[in-house]
């Protein structure tokens, strides 16, 4: 486990404090797109640091200009060794807002962390989202926990739960997941919250020779109670235009992953590095049914990855 010291030396706090931030910030929200939508980050970019210290890698996140978080699964238990009252707290007092949380649509199945020397064909991480570590504690997932998970969001005063995967693989998981959503729905809306799916670029992938995952989610869960949130990434990966997505499902896209891919479509990269056309996305925002943005580089090497995912999100929108 990471001392303190080496915690703070990755996290670039030496490069935090020598940036002129008041500035950056002001001409930042100073952009029509960033004025309308705070921007958000998915917290399980910083997932090592979160894991650390909390407190120091959200100070560091509020610094860098972001106004609204997303929390994701951790290593400590609860909300990052919190509960959800304390968490709400915490990102309160340093001027953000907790928007939405990520839970798992079932049992969280553990998978080793790839050696480090593991990397794509273009030198980068390996081409497959990032493996979690295997000594993760018990974690509530919507199948078994839904109710618990919305009455925590209420009390962390959340806008969406959203679940973060769930199995796809074959026609009788898809069927079980749609259940889940239909009901963890429900119980979103009788508590005044929304409720979302985050999608991979499995959810294109056909089953059985068929529809695909995403394909079957939409077309069978109610609108009204199952939103998605569109992880622009994946989705390039997958093949498919964002825009287009939109259009097939227009309103049902309150939140976004503002995550970034390298050319060879396998290396998640920062925001404005990759090949993700986020003007063309954000110009079909009213189509989406645009709420909530999240900047996502899924496990960051550092903060100073959100430095740049923010200072390029202006450039690129």
């Amino acid at each position: 486990m990471l001392n303190r010291r080496n915690f703070l030396k990755h996290a670039g706090v030496t490069a935090l404090g020598g940036l002129a931030l008041p500035a950056f910030v002001n001409n930042l929200s100073a952009s029509g797109l960033l004025a309308e939508r705070p921007v958000g980050i998915q917290l399980f970019t910083l997932f090592r640091f979160m894991n650390e210290d909390p407190k120091a890698t959200l100070e560091k996140v509020a610094a860098a200009g972001y106004k609204e978080v997303e929390s994701a699964f951790n290593t400590r238990g609860g909300y990052y060794g919190y509960s959800a009252k304390e968490f709400k707290a915490l990102v309160e007092g340093m001027g953000m807002t907790w928007r939405a949380h990520h839970a798992g649509g079932a049992p969280f199945r553990p998978r080793p962390t790839p050696p480090a020397s593991a990397t794509s064909a273009a030198g980068g991480p390996p081409a497959q989202a990032p493996r979690m570590p295997a000594n993760m504690p018990p974690m509530l997932n919507l199948r078994d926990n839904y109710q618990q998970l919305v009455d925590e969001a209420v009390e962390g005063g959340l806008s969406y739960l959203v679940c973060s995967s769930t199995p796809v693989g074959t026609i009788d998981d898809i069927n079980k997941s749609i259940e889940v959503f239909q009901k963890t729905g429900e119980a979103c809306k009788k508590a005044g919250i929304g409720f979302a799916y985050h999608n991979h670029a499995t959810e294109f992938d056909p089953v059985d020779g068929g529809k695909t995952p995403y394909e079957l989610i939409l077309s069978q869960t109610d609108k009204d109670l199952v939103k998605m949130e569109l992880d622009l990434a994946w989705a390039v990966k997958a093949g498919k235009d964002p825009v287009e997505l939109f259009k097939g499902q227009p309103g049902r896209f309150p939140l976004w992953h503002i995550k970034d891919i390298k050319s060879d479509l396998k290396t998640i990269t920062e925001v404005g590095n990759g090949v993700v056309d986020f003007k063309k996305a954000f110009a079909a925002a009213k189509i989406a049914g645009l709420k909530y943005i999240f900047v996502e580089q899924d496990m960051a090497p550092g903060v100073e990855s959100i430095l740049t995912s923010i200072a390029n999100l202006k450039k690129v929108i």
